[in-house]
């Protein structure tokens, strides 16, 4: 399409390959090999072709004069839309795509191309024209995974499961939905503040604090000049360790979402509706509160795109770990009832994600709804498979760790499963979805639901700290109770949670207890 295009365009103006290299000072045969497909143009020279022949680089890159993914939203245009990260994350965008199975390899030197350049007007023209291209690549013949974003679609590709389920007596389920959110609460604030720590300097931090293998709370006061030294992360920059919070647990997005989820049931009832997500978010936290994912969405919502466009437009983040902490609510009140649990995660989810980001949040829900009620690992585990296409790269992911446990090897072994597929210096794994989903089922295998274990797995294994703490505390907590949790755990914050949510800045985390009953009752 490319070679074919810069062709058109030397033709159009009469010039020979000769005459047209000499104009942008490169070769004859850079000429040929750009016609031929051989290679493709880098950034500078796209701009110097777009400057010197006046067309525009949709034109170039794609072969047409009007932008069709603006036809593909015209019906939701908004008046303006200034991206806040597309440009920049540019490189995601072409590794994402990749998973995806988009045919874009050829692009693969533009993309880096444009990821080098400096923020400017032909930068983020330059990313508007591959976001198109994106838009409409096709996939690869040969991908092996069905991957759709609709949630009839997703239904039709889940092979079910039933599990046996134990009746619980009030006080049973009080105590469960108790530890399910303390189980969050803490196993977030044990990853808070070493999120984004690589695994060799957390080893250093561990064995220097006496904290090796992790067993308790990161303190601040563990940490002298010569161990400081040794470490290149910023320690003395970051906020939330166990002795520098106060008498409660910090605000956090992987806390903040659930207790917004809590909201959404109260305010719009179990039938709200994937735009009701965005409304609550635009109304109730500020911009700032909101990351990857979710801060495109946001964004997008204000702009006028509406789910599932919110979700598409301009998000290179939308296979990542967002939705995936989102979820939990929605399993607290549907306890039993794993699909009831991912249909309503589905509808959080897909405001913001699409294929695995929304796979991920509707496995984490139905696992939890499962885990109430069902004290076997394996069973809740499975109940959750249950609710995602088995045709789909987190339903594989899942159950190679599965089938790894079953072989016998061992929880190191299994860490270094999930890295071989998704390295810790490739762009995306990090804030993955099914990168920290592994993370996740791993901790809950190998630990014989043990809540410390559980959670010391889940942030030892690094990646996303904060956010596979939390939910690993969440799902232990609700399969085996608040008595469950060693009290060296809950007793520092006190049953309080910041947020920042307009008007509930601070709550009870008790008072969460009892709104979450209530909305099982209802």
């Amino acid at each position: 399409m490319l070679g074919e295009s810069i062709f058109k365009i030397r033709e159009k103006n009469n010039l020979s390959q000769e005459s047209f290299a000499e104009s942008l000072g490169v070769a004859r045969n850079t000429i040929q090999n750009w016609e031929s497909g051989k290679s493709v143009p880098d950034a500078t020279h796209l701009q110097m072709i777009s400057r010197k022949y006046g067309v525009s680089l949709d034109e170039i890159v794609c072969g047409n004069n009007r932008r069709t993914i603006e036809e593909r939203f015209e019906k939701i245009s908004p008046t303006k839309f200034t991206p806040s990260s597309y440009e920049a994350n540019i490189l995601v965008e072409y590794e994402q795509s990749m998973m995806e199975g988009k045919n874009i390899g050829e692009y693969r030197n533009l993309f880096c191309e444009v990821s080098k350049m400096p923020l400017s007007e032909y930068k983020i023209k330059l990313a508007d024209t591959l976001f198109e291209i994106v838009m409409s690549a096709r996939q690869t013949e040969d991908y092996p995974y069905m991957e759709p974003s609709t949630y009839d679609e997703i239904c039709r590709l889940c092979d079910g499961y039933s599990f046996q389920q134990a009746e619980l007596s009030e006080d049973q389920l009080e105590d469960k939905i108790k530890g399910a959110w303390y189980g969050r609460i803490c196993g977030c604030l044990l990853g808070k503040p070493i999120e984004g720590i690589n695994e060799k300097e957390l080893d250093i931090l561990l064995k220097e604090t006496g904290n090796y293998p992790l067993q308790r709370y990161i303190k601040y006061a563990d940490f002298t000049d010569e161990i400081i030294s040794k470490l290149q992360y910023p320690v003395t920059q970051k906020p939330a360790w166990i002795d520098t919070i106060g008498d409660m647990a910090p605000a956090d997005d992987d806390t903040n979402y659930t207790v917004l989820a809590s909201i959404l049931i109260e305010k719009y009832g179990k039938d709200f509706r994937p735009e009701n997500v965005l409304e609550l978010w635009a109304t109730l936290q500020p911009e700032n509160a909101y990351y990857t994912a979710e801060h495109v969405a946001y964004k997008n919502y204000l702009n006028g795109y509406l789910p599932p466009y919110s979700a598409v437009y301009k998000n290179p983040c939308r296979e990542y770990i967002g939705a995936q902490i989102r979820g939990d609510y929605f399993g607290y009140i549907n306890p039993g009832n794993p699909k009831m649990a991912a249909k309503m995660a589905y509808k959080d989810a897909c405001a913001s994600h699409i294929k695995n980001g929304i796979y991920g949040e509707m496995f984490i829900a139905a696992m939890i709804a499962a885990g109430l009620v069902c004290d076997d690992m394996e069973q809740v585990i499975r109940a959750g498979l249950s609710q995602i296409p088995s045709t789909s790269r987190l339903y594989e992911d899942i159950t190679d760790v599965v089938r790894f446990y079953h072989t016998g090897k061992n929880q190191k072994d299994c860490w270094n499963l999930m890295r071989e597929k998704y390295p810790a210096d490739h762009p995306c794994s990090w804030t993955y979805t099914n990168s920290n989903a592994m993370i996740v089922v791993m901790s809950l295998l190998y630990n014989d639901l043990d809540y410390e274990k559980s959670i010391c797995t889940a942030v030892q294994a690094v990646y996303d700290t904060d956010c596979n703490g939390a939910t690993v505390g969440s799902i232990i907590g609700a399969m085996k109770g608040y008595q469950h949790i060693p009290e060296k755990w809950t007793e520092p914050i006190h049953n309080k949670l910041c947020t920042s949510i307009v008007g509930m800045e601070t709550v009870s985390i008790d008072a969460l207890v009892e709104k979450t009953l209530k909305a099982i009752v209802e």
